[in-house]
């Protein structure tokens, strides 16, 4: 890797941390873009899901029990069924499609995270259930097996429940953590060695990718650790302005295909 793409990956992989630990939402809907521009789309996927996980784990640390652990119920059974659908798309998509699909989805969360306000303004308190739940679920499955770009989807189950801010960042964790597990043993498998179709045609996780994700990994708990710091010290809506527009600028980039790409050449 050269020196820009190697800078723009070791960010993005400390924002794991500080998008868990930090505000919540989805805020990790900027990872995947950032690891596209610096890894290239055939094996960002698999690089960024261990770094996850463990972003996870040390998030669930920090956050332990400050979650409302019954929107497990309601959203689980439908995460299942997308992740199982999900992995069906993998490998349908050319390197193009898969930029633009995931620079959709980040344009389309920057532009929710800035209406979402007036949005749920009128509404009541949503009570979680499963006529919600679970297609809500299925959703998030997909977006988050085929690009890690299930965040939009549980803000929009989690945020209408106006939970204290550190509730919902626990909430938020936990959920993920669980979305995040499940789609593993599907990403490390190869269906050629099991022929279930449930299994991806192609493993996305292979020794390569677990080298790459094993050398970015010491990045993971100190961008938990200033996720924390941000959070009971920061100005939030300071810190989101700056994120979502870097999340929308990206997005275009990985739409339009810009030549700033050369810049990680």
């Amino acid at each position: 890797m050269h020196w820009p793409s190697l800078c723009l990956a070791a960010f993005a992989v400390l924002f794991i941390g500080v998008a868990k630990a930090g505000f919540g939402g989805g805020l990790g809907m900027l990872v995947t873009p950032l690891c596209v521009l610096a890894f290239g789309p055939a094996t960002a996927i698999g690089i960024l899901l261990p770094l996850l996980c463990a972003g996870d784990a040390f998030s669930l640390w920090h956050y332990w029990r400050r979650w409302r652990a019954e929107n497990l119920k309601y959203l689980l059974p439908g995460v299942v069924v997308g992740v199982v659908t999900g992995v069906q798309l993998v490998g349908q998509c050319s390197p193009r499609q898969l930029n633009f699909v995931i620079g959709l989805l980040a344009v389309l969360f920057a532009g929710f995270q800035i209406t979402k306000d007036r949005l749920f303004r009128s509404t009541g308190t949503f009570t979680p259930n499963h006529r919600v739940g679970i297609p809500c679920g299925i959703g998030m499955g997909v977006t988050s097996t085929f690009a890690h770009g299930a965040g939009p989807l549980g803000a929009m189950f989690l945020l209408p429940q106006r939970l204290p801010k550190e509730i919902f960042v626990g909430t938020n964790v936990l959920v993920f953590a669980w979305v995040n597990w499940i789609k593993l043993p599907f990403f490390c498998v190869d269906r050629s060695l099991i022929n279930l179709p449930v299994f991806a045609p192609h493993a996305l996780i292979t020794p390569a990718t677990l080298l790459t994700s094993a050398t970015f990994f010491p990045l993971v708990p100190v961008g938990v650790w200033l996720g924390v710091w941000l959070n009971r010290h920061v100005s939030e809506a300071v810190f989101l302005k700056v994120i979502y527009a870097t999340l929308l600028v990206t997005g275009l980039q990985l739409i339009f295909d810009f030549d700033l790409a050369a810049l990680f050449r």
